[in-house]
Formats: structure tokens, C-alpha cells, sequence
């Protein structure tokens, strides 16, 4: 064990994190004692740890030196990370968002350990499935990292994809035009792109269908070629539309699927095709599956609460035994027990 001070620069109280969050992250993911004084930080545990809190310390001071600014929200995340793998600094995570964020509004930059598996996967991969409760980023991160590779021209064309599930066959009745009738069930898309690109460019995009927001149905018989390709809620996809999307890919493409398991809203869950690709595509070469958990939940703080309650609600009434001479109670209608243990567990 050793003692280690740590000088207190001008600017560095933002490391700290909202009521020293971040200082409380780095203690109990490395097993260091931080200390704050007046004058220095004191910092207790084994040699390596506590060099890797200075590497911390040193790395914002020089990014805050060099103009980069993190807000909390983003600076707590990437500690996760970096406490998470010794191998990854603050700095670096920093360099590598700049390099995948040309043209994009703010740094694309995974805020867990899960989440930079994700964006590695989408860049290692030419097929990419993001699985897991919601607010953990599956969406977010892959139009983002899709906007990245349409500025860098790596492609000449982003195609997001929704199934209506809602709609149904019932499209042609509603009113309005085609696309004021599939819009609200893409507006999630839609606000992940405003978000990363100004408003302007984004529309000038649009009309030019160098960006296309569609509903599943109307992939059939196309082959998309050179393009960024993402299906957003792929549990309520059927097996048939699952193959159907997973067979439009075409040259010099990249496919990321994103659903949850635990929102399946098809008449027959089991017959989801992304319940069905999980098995059918294990092993598969170049297609990668990445698992998210609510510790990923980067929403408000209560969205990750509220996620953990749901699951330790569904696997209670799972163990409930039947009272004595009480009919037995339907199954809830597919709590996260039920609908991810037939799915192997993530690598």
C-alpha cells in the first residue's frame, strides 16, 4: 500500500462529479481511498491503482488545457470505462470519439464498458445486433455511428429502418401523406439525428433521400448497396421480416439491429425474429451480438432503477408458488425472466 498526493490544479474541481460521484466511482472500482484536503488530494492503495487515478487526474487537467470540456453525464461514463479496463486512459477515449465524430455535433463516446463493445463491434463488424433495456444507447450510438461513416464517405447512404407494429396493415387508412403516416413510429430516429446533426442539413439530407427513414415494410425486393443500414425495435419483427431485412444487404454495406426482448408487442412473442436470429446466427462470421444491462441505462438516474425493478418484480412472481386451491394465474406477459432465458448469456 502506498500514500500518494496529488497537487490540486486551477479547474480540476470537475473531475470531482456532482457531490464527489466520480471520486466515489474511481475508489470503488480501483480500491483506492481518495482524501480531499485544502491544498492536495490524497490518494491510498496498492501502486498501480494509484497511478491510475493520477493517469486520471493528469489527462483531464491536459484535456481542460487543450479546450475539451466534458459535462459530467459524459466525463461519468468514461471513468466507468476507464476504471473498468486498465488498458483504456481518459485521453485516449477522448482522441478515438474525436476520430469517429468528423461532422457530428457532439463526440460520439460509449459511456460503459458495454457501450464501447458496441461501437467497436459496429466498426469491426459488417453486422452488428445491440440488445438490451432501454436507455442504454442501442439506437443512439448506431446513427451515430452512422452519421460518422456518411461524413467520413465511407458510405454514401444511411437507411433507418422501424417495424409498424402498431400500424399493422392498416397504413393506407390513416390520413395524410405516406410519410405523415409512418412518421410518428420513426420519430425516435428522427430526434437521434436532429440531436447529432444541425436541423438544416439534416432536412437538406432527407429530401435528398441521402438519409431514408422507412417502415420494414417497404424493404422488400431491395438490395441496398453502399449504405449504413439500422433497424430499430427488431423484437417486433416476425422470423419472415427478420430474413427478409438481414437479406437486403448489399455491397460495401454495415447492418446494426437493435431491440429489447422485454417489449416484444407481437400477438405471439415467441415468434420474434430477433429472438430467432439470436439462435440462428450464432457463430455466424462477421455478425456480432452485444448485450446491454441497466448498469448501461444512460438515461435520467430513475431509468436504471426503474429497469432493475421490472426484472426483480418479473422473476418474484415467477417463484410465487400457487396457493392451495387457487386457479392458476396467466404468465405475465413476458417479463425479462421469461423472454431472455431461452437466449444465451452474453461473452
Amino acid at each position: 500500500m502506498i500514500r500518494q498526493a496529488i497537487e490540486i490544479t486551477p479547474g480540476i474541481e470537475p473531475l470531482y462529479g456532482t457531490h464527489d460521484e466520480n471520486l466515489r466511482l474511481m475508489e470503488d472500482g480501483l480500491h483506492v481511498t481518495i482524501d480531499l484536503r485544502s491544498d492536495a488530494i490524497h490518494v491510498t492503495g496498492n501502486a498501480d491503482s494509484v497511478a491510475r487515478v493520477e493517469r486520471v487526474f493528469a489527462d483531464f487537467d491536459a484535456l481542460r488545457r487543450s479546450g475539451v470540456n466534458l459535462h459530467n453525464g459524459e466525463l461519468h461514463g468514461m471513468l466507468k470505462v476507464v476504471v473498468a479496463d486498465p488498458s483504456v486512459t481518459l485521453r485516449s477515449l477522448v482522441d478515438s470519439g474525436k476520430q469517429r465524430s468528423s461532422g457530428v455535433k457532439r463526440m460520439v463516446q460509449p459511456r460503459s464498458p458495454n457501450q464501447r463493445k458496441y461501437v467497436e463491434a459496429i466498426e469491426q463488424n459488417d453486422m452488428t445486433f445491440g440488445l438490451g433495456p432501454a436507455g442504454t444507447g442501442k439506437t443512439y450510438l448506431a446513427v451515430a455511428m452512422a452519421v460518422s461513416a456518411l461524413m467520413a464517405k465511407r458510405v454514401s447512404r444511411i437507411i433507418l429502418v422501424r417495424p409498424a407494429v402498431e400500424a399493422g396493415e392498416r397504413l393506407g387508412f390513416l390520413p395524410g401523406s405516406l410519410q405523415e403516416k409512418v412518421d410518428p413510429y420513426l420519430r425516435p430516429l428522427y430526434d437521434a439525428l436532429y440531436d447529432l446533426v444541425d436541423p438544416p442539413k439534416v432536412d437538406k439530407m432527407l429530401e435528398s433521400s441521402v438519409i431514408e427513414v422507412a417502415p420494414l415494410a417497404f424493404m422488400r425486393g431491395r438490395t441496398l448497396n453502399d449504405a449504413f443500414i439500422i433497424m430499430d425495435e427488431a423484437q417486433n419483427t416476425t422470423s419472415e421480416q427478420m430474413k427478409m431485412f438481414l437479406t437486403r444487404m448489399g455491397n460495401n454495406s454495415k447492418a446494426v439491429i437493435t431491440g429489447d426482448l422485454t417489449q416484444i408487442d407481437l400477438p405471439n412473442p415467441k415468434r420474434s425474429g430477433l429472438l430467432d436470429a439470436l439462435h440462428v446466427l450464432d457463430g455466424v462470421e462477421g455478425i456480432r451480438f452485444c448485450h446491454f444491462e441497466d448498469t448501461d441505462v444512460v438515461r435520467h438516474h430513475l431509468v436504471q432503477r426503474i429497469v432493475r425493478a421490472y426484472d426483480s418484480y418479473g422473476r418474484a412472481q415467477q417463484e410465487l408458488p400457487l396457493s392451495m386451491g387457487e386457479p392458476a394465474m396467466p404468465e405475465p406477459p413476458m417479463t425479462a425472466t421469461s423472454k431472455t432465458k431461452p437466449v444465451a448469456k452474453p461473452q
